[in-house]
């Protein structure tokens, strides 16, 4: 049989394995299929690839450039991904594990995608929070603004998820503008190669925008800077050795670390056999100990549930496992592949043995199980394990040890608080769900759990049908713990592109930090147009281009009439003597909405124009109640522009309504969307 040369892609070139490379085995067979690692990378040449072609080429781009880009990186994986399940097959993962590695991977790059065009700016600096008043009348100011970091994202990933482990990472930091140079573990290194040919042959990625390390990373991270980032995602003895070397210390390198996690699932004591809620449960334990052989990061591994439902829950599980049909992962029906790989089944078992010494084992013997279609033998195959623990307070291994496979402890509490007592015995994890329909037995756990673990996942008959999994990191959310998860944090939509980022306190008067954020600021120059600039196209405005409206006065009719046409008949606008025991109106006030209202006929132009559409308002405050006998007036700015696709872009305009004193009435932005040509 001939070995798959898995090859590194450094400094824009592919470099086959040397005499030294690792050997990798099929999962399912046991026997060598590949080779992987090549001593003789040139990592500084990696390093200065990426910083010095990579970075520039990236940070050429706007965000939304970037999020464009990560749109057809995904949509051509999508369109390959067949390829990569034929390759997947051999790391033991069946197709069901596909769709969450390799589907879910590319969906993590769609989800990004859209949230860079929808909730960053066509831009090159991010703004993190409001303008900051430094000074009484405002010719100070403060912002702070995030920017590209101007070195690499070293990757270093798990073996059991080798596309989305890369994807998950590769997405944000791209989207940040920083290159990244991708180390998968080197089980399953050929598939991330897989996925990284076919990204590279689309020609979509600048050049030294990605790189790979199949293998080891040599010395790579002592030549890392101040301006890197490493994220890890393994072992904990592998992330303490990584992130404590004094070069990383010294350097004050960040390093995101994703690490072992005892995970946990609570059944609420309402969750009685028969409701919803415990077929639910027996669900959710029994996929998450199977899916991709109990290899995930989020796996369940310690089961809680009120100590009357111990033989309830241990049938109705033990019952659900027996089905899982184990063998050949291409096979039809099969349910569970195999481990990785047989180094990996024997730390399994080692763990087990650990895990025996306080529990019991009520379900599945690794000595015995049928496994169809494979060689038991030579393949990487366990059985699902279910233990019991009968003494979980005096218990150790089972809060500490993690036995990455498939394997789990069930364990009983007296109450919620002792359950929340036991949960937290994990010291720190990615997630602990609960299954209850009881609100208030999801707020205590929340509120007893919340600070242990990195996300919390509530479960019941209102939300099974749609909910994704106990198990499933999504990209909106944050992905990460504390503790023993490792302390680090990922995905979280826009917050994980932070984390490639570096956030500035800039400092100074409104034009400065208007050409600084690309943001008309209060207080900046003003210009006047040509033309109303309802009637000139999306390029033909300016950064802080501006309408002084004329004046209108507000009568006591025009409030009376609101009122009645509206329905709004609130008595500060109608009743004057219960106004004035208001202490914030002096008598009978107009709308709000009356004042947006007459502000729109204040500022619009009524022709045909390349305004198409108004799409809503953001931000609005009333400052100043307005009386009957009070003029309002309008200032409209440009406040920032935003292309949107090939025939308009959006407009978004600085609104503030002033009196007859120039007192601020109100304020707030319109959004509207404009055509790009007059």
């Amino acid at each position: 049989m001939t070995l798959i040369d898995v090859k590194s892609f450094a400094a824009g070139q592919w470099i086959a394995p040397d005499d030294g490379a690792r050997v990798i085995e099929n999962a399912v067979t046991g026997r060598v299929m590949a080779r992987a690692g090549n001593h003789a990378l040139d990592v500084q040449a990696m390093l200065d690839h990426a910083r010095g072609v990579g970075g520039p080429n990236l940070r050429k781009l706007t965000f939304h450039d970037r999020a464009r880009l990560l749109k057809a990186l995904a949509a051509h994986l999508n369109a390959h991904k067949q390829e990569l399940y034929d390759l997947s097959f051999c790391t033991g993962a069946t197709q069901s594990d596909h769709l969450i590695d390799i589907d879910g991977g590319i969906g993590t790059m769609f989800v990004f995608a859209s949230k860079g065009r929808r909730e960053m700016p066509d831009a090159h600096v991010y703004l993190d929070g409001a303008v900051e008043q430094l000074s009484r009348n405002g010719s100070f100011l403060g912002q702070h603004i995030c920017t590209p970091l101007r070195g690499v994202a070293v990757h270093i990933n798990a073996f059991n998820f080798p596309v989305w482990g890369m994807l998950e990472k590769l997405a944000p930091a791209l989207l940040a503008g920083v290159p990244a140079i991708v180390k998968p573990a080197t089980a399953t290194c050929y598939v991330t190669e897989c996925a990284v040919q076919i990204m590279l042959e689309s020609g979509l990625l600048p050049e030294g925008a990605l790189q790979l390390v199949a293998g080891g990373l040599g010395d790579m991270l002592n030549h890392l800077t101040h301006q890197d980032v490493v994220s890890f995602t393994g072992s904990a003895d592998t992330a303490l050795k990584l992130r404590s070397a004094p070069h990383l210390l010294q350097n004050s390198i960040r390093f995101i670390a994703e690490q072992d996690s005892l995970n946990a699932s609570i059944l609420g004591p309402d969750a009685a056999p028969g409701t919803p809620e415990f077929d639910l449960f027996i669900k959710e334990v029994q996929r998450e100990m199977t899916t991709k052989a109990g290899q995930k990061c989020t796996a369940i591994r310690r089961i809680f549930v009120p100590e009357a439902q111990i033989d309830a829950v241990t049938d109705a599980l033990s019952a659900r496992l027996a089905k899982t049909v184990i063998g050949d992962p291409k096979a039809e029906g099969t349910r569970m592949g195999a481990l990785v790989s047989n180094a990996q089944k024997q730390d399994v078992l080692d763990k087990v043995g650990l895990i025996g010494t306080e529990a019991e084992r009520i379900f599945g013997d690794p000595q015995s199980f049928e496994v169809t279609g494979a060689d038991t033998q030579g393949g990487a195959f366990l059985p699902p394990m279910l233990f019991h623990c009968a003494d979980p307070d005096n218990a150790t291994h089972v809060h500490a040890t993690e036995a990455f496979g498939p394997v789990s402890t069930l364990m009983g509490y007296r109450d919620l608080d002792h359950a929340i007592t036991l949960v937290n015995r994990g010291q720190g994890s990615l997630v602990a769900s609960v299954i209850t329909h009881d609100p208030e037995v999801a707020r205590h756990v929340a509120l007893g759990t919340g600070a242990f673990h990195g996300r919390l996942y509530v479960n019941n008959r209102d939300s099974m049908g749609e909910s994704t999994g106990h198990g499933s990191p999504l990209p909106h959310m944050v992905h990460g713990g504390p503790g023993r998860a490792g302390g680090g944090e990922e995905m979280g939509g826009v917050r994980g592109v932070m984390h490639y980022m570096q956030r500035t306190a800039v400092q100074g008067s409104p034009d400065i930090l208007t050409a600084v954020t690309g943001q008309w600021v209060p207080g900046a120059t003003e210009s006047e147009g040509p033309a109303h600039p309802f009637m000139r196209g999306f390029d033909d405005l300016s950064i802080g281009e501006t309408l002084h409206s004329a004046a209108r006065q507000v009568t006591l009719d025009d409030i009376e009439t609101f009122a009645h046409f509206t329905g709004d008949t609130f008595y500060a606008h109608m009743d004057d003597a219960a106004a004035k025991r208001n202490p914030f109106f002096p008598g009978r006030v107009a709308h709000g909405y009356l004042l947006i209202s007459f502000a729109a006929g204040l500022f619009v132009e009524p022709s045909e124009g390349p305004v198409l559409a108004n799409t809503g308002l953001d931000n609005l405050r009333f400052m100043k109640p307005v009386e009957a006998g009070d003029s309002l007036k309008v200032r409209l700015t440009v406040k920032k522009k935003t292309r949107r696709n090939d025939d308009y872009g959006e407009i978004r305009w600085h609104v503030t309504l002033t009196n007859q004193d120039d007192d601020l009435v109100a304020e707030y932005d319109l959004l509207t969307m404009n055509a790009y040509t007059s």
